[in-house]
């Protein structure tokens, strides 16, 4: 009986320890208790190279690696840039034709140099690359077959060393840019500002060629830019062409981020190549963090870089944060050095169920809402009002929401017969199909609300975007008790019929009008997306065709002018309005560009296309807004575009997950933010409490059963016995 009892005891110590583990976390024990951020990734990052890489998911890592010369401000409110890598703000000197400094505002203004001063011991994170021999000469610059047979990644080399950021980084930086084999995204766009950047593009992309036939390594750093000019380790001079105040936004991108040459030479040797060791998956930055492991079918690892310079957390004045709308626990760190997390493992998540029940039992420390969750987690009141769960509120988890600097439309192909052209009837058969198209039904029907209807191609947050009347497009809205209200359907019907199709019916050739709508929508789920499409045409008696097709060949189609009607969207690259109207100048229509152009609609007014030129390199001034108006109530009436909808970003992050601030314009905010680990494995702990007590009852009530049977066995075989014996 004594043994019995003692292991009843020691099945329910057993217990009591178990409810208080944690049996099922995917993450690697006591890791949940350092100061690590635990996210998840679904798409693999292909080019980590910034010269190359234009992809959100890419820059989601590049940004807190590299370090561009500027930055967005965490906090401020609308997007303000600072100075990163930079003691201060670009110094900017206009000059004339003969390089001769005049004032801001002269008539004779044909270039603007743009002088950088770099801060003093920023240092680039420890790499092979750096590492030098007796002589100076890279000691890893020549590996032979020897060396790469026990090479498979960085890791690998036992050596490492780092080296003091300098100008020259920047200036090979768009050095590297300028190489047609790197293909750079922005090459063409930047060759037509910076001094000198097209003909050395030419240049250098030659020897590049003859390089590569000759299997050498091209070194960039004795070619030079006529526009970019190297005065000391410190200070760097770009000269662009002409005015264009937006360039200061390049300067915050990942493609000005700087590049040491040692780098360079180091990935391209052909045996580090074959090995896939290159800068497109090892990158080389000053950043706060580091990629220190590389696995996307499995998992990346960024950590603490631990030559990161000083920076500290943004301070505001009280005006600044009210302005902002930012809470006084995102001021509690003002003035505190970053960054705050040592490590951030990024699990590789393919579906969003797994990732979103990992995310409720606190193994994630932030997460999207995806349709399927949507409803478990956001509830909307009939005002139309987003917020938490009673479930989430419960959990104490935090829902953060902004409007992005983004648009989705639908366009009409100006140079089309039937729905382009400038005509009044033209014109009224745009405006009827605008009305027509519900934005608020399709926002409520397949975005769950998240989404808020254009009035043109500016966002809110962006300057020219006008709150309010203001702000409406008069054309689709009525402005009824202080809200927007769109245009009973009765209005347009009565432009359709003044367009010439009255119930839908051509006057000139007695039949329904049919129009034609390309769409890379061909899935299964994309089925309703489309029948809402053609219902939105139906209520004019419009016959909405739908012409299927895939990506490539509906892009082909755009830059040819071969369409009718299809959907495309924008997302800021700078949070400037130059950014989306020239969208619309018709300068950049596509038909006129061989398809390079982005004004995809073809719409050209010569009115528009005027102001654009003037208000493209303006500061913000009331004279620019009062410009930009213009040219938006141009466009309303013009309807090159059903104006579509501003997406809504939401997102759910933990109780222990501080810092947290959507800042659409910034990649870099990584090394804002804060975990308290305490608090999660406590958290942790009561939302996974194993339920185990029912299979120990079981189990000591199978051992009972069993002793008793045993006792009952035991005494019969000794009643036996005790017979024989007699």
């Amino acid at each position: 009986m004594n043994r019995i009892f003692h292991t009843f005891l020691l099945l329910i110590g057993l217990t009591v320890m178990l409810q208080s583990a944690v049996w099922n976390s995917p993450h690697q024990s006591g890791e949940a208790k350092k100061n690590i951020l635990f996210a998840a990734f679904s798409l693999p990052p292909k080019r980590l190279d910034p010269v190359i890489s234009y992809s959100a998911n890419e820059w989601a890592f590049i940004g807190q690696i590299y370090e561009p010369p500027l930055q967005y401000n965490y906090l401020k409110r609308p997007y303000t840039l600072e100075p990163l890598t930079l003691t201060q703000m670009p110094i900017v000197h206009y000059l004339d034709a003969n390089h001769t400094e005049v004032d801001e505002n002269s008539s004779r203004v044909a270039y603007t140099a743009y002088k950088l001063i770099l801060k003093k011991h920023i240092r680039y994170q420890n790499h092979p690359a750096f590492v030098k021999d007796k002589k100076g000469r890279l000691f890893y610059g020549r590996l032979d077959e020897e060396a790469l047979s026990s090479i498979d990644s960085l890791a690998d080399f036992k050596k490492q060393a780092t080296r003091t950021l300098k100008a020259e980084d920047y200036a090979y930086a768009i050095k590297r840019m300028a190489v047609r084999q790197n293909h750079s995204p922005v090459l063409d766009t930047m060759m037509a500002y910076i001094v000198g950047l097209k003909s050395f593009s030419k240049h250098i992309s030659h020897i590049a060629r003859e390089k590569e036939k000759k299997g050498e390594i091209l070194d960039l750093r004795s070619y030079h830019i006529k526009g970019v000019k190297v005065l000391d380790d410190r200070t760097l001079v770009i000269t662009i062409k002409g005015r264009y105040p937006q360039f200061l936004y390049w300067l915050s991108m990942n493609f000005f981020a700087p590049v040491p040459w040692e780098a360079d030479l180091f990935y391209q040797q052909k045996g580090l190549m074959a090995k896939n060791i290159t800068l497109n998956w090892y990158p080389v930055g000053t950043g706060a963090y580091y990629l220190a492991q590389n696995d996307p079918n499995r998992v990346i690892r960024l950590k603490a870089n631990p030559n990161f310079h000083k920076e500290y957390y943004p301070v505001l004045s009280d005006g600044e944060a009210k302005a902002a709308g930012i809470s006084s626990a995102l001021r509690r760190d003002a003035g505190k050095k970053l960054p705050f997390i040592n490590e951030v493992i990024y699990s590789l998540e393919k579906e969003n169920i797994p990732l979103w029940n990992k995310f409720l039992q606190g193994y994630y420390d932030a997460s999207g809402i995806s349709s399927e969750a949507f409803d478990q987690a956001v509830q909307i009141s009939s005002s139309g009002t987003m917020g938490l769960s009673d479930t989430m509120r419960k959990k104490g988890i935090v829902l953060k929401s902004s409007v992005q600097p983004s648009i989705f439309y639908m366009a009409f192909n100006m140079v089309d017969p039937v729905v382009g052209g400038y005509s009044e009837s033209a014109k009224k058969l745009r405006q009827a199909i605008s009305i027509a198209q519900d934005e608020e039904e399709y926002i409520s029907i397949f975005l769950n609300e998240r989404g808020i209807p254009a009035q043109g191609p500016i966002p809110p947050g962006i300057f020219g975007c006008e709150p309010g009347e203001a702000g409406t497009n008069k054309v689709v809205y009525d402005w009824i008790n202080g809200k927007r209200v769109r245009k009973p359907l009765s209005v347009a019907k009565k432009l359709l019929a003044e367009a010439g199709y009255p119930d839908g019916i051509s006057l000139k050739t007695g039949k329904q009008l049919k129009l034609f709508y390309d769409s890379t929508a061909t899935g299964p789920d994309d089925r309703a997306l489309m029948d809402w499409r053609r219902k939105q045409f139906a209520k004019l008696g419009i016959q909405l065709v739908i012409r299927a097709t895939d990506y490539n060949r509906f892009q082909a189609k755009i830059r040819k002018g071969k369409t009718q009607l299809f959907s495309w969207g924008w997302n800021a690259d700078y949070p400037d309005p130059e950014n989306f109207l020239f969208l619309l100048y018709g300068g950049n229509a596509s038909v006129d560009t061989n398809g390079a152009g982005i004004n995809s609609a073809n719409y050209k007014n010569p009115e528009f296309d005027k102001l654009f030129n003037e208000i493209k390199t303006m500061k913000n001034t009331p004279e620019r807004l009062e410009k930009i108006q213009k040219m938006l109530n141009i466009a309303r009436e013009d309807a090159p575009w059903v104006w579509g909808f501003h997406p809504k970003s939401l997102a759910l992050s933990q109780a222990w997950f501080g810092n947290v601030e959507p800042n659409a314009m910034a990649n870099n905010t990584l090394k804002y933010k804060k975990i308290n680990a305490a608090l999660r494995v406590k958290k942790q702990q009561e939302w996974n409490q194993p339920v185990i007590l029912p299979l120990i009852l079981l189990f000591v009530s199978v051992i009972l059963l069993g002793w008793l049977l045993y006792r009952a066995y035991s005494s019969r075989q000794k009643t036996v016995i005790l017979r024989e014996e007699k």
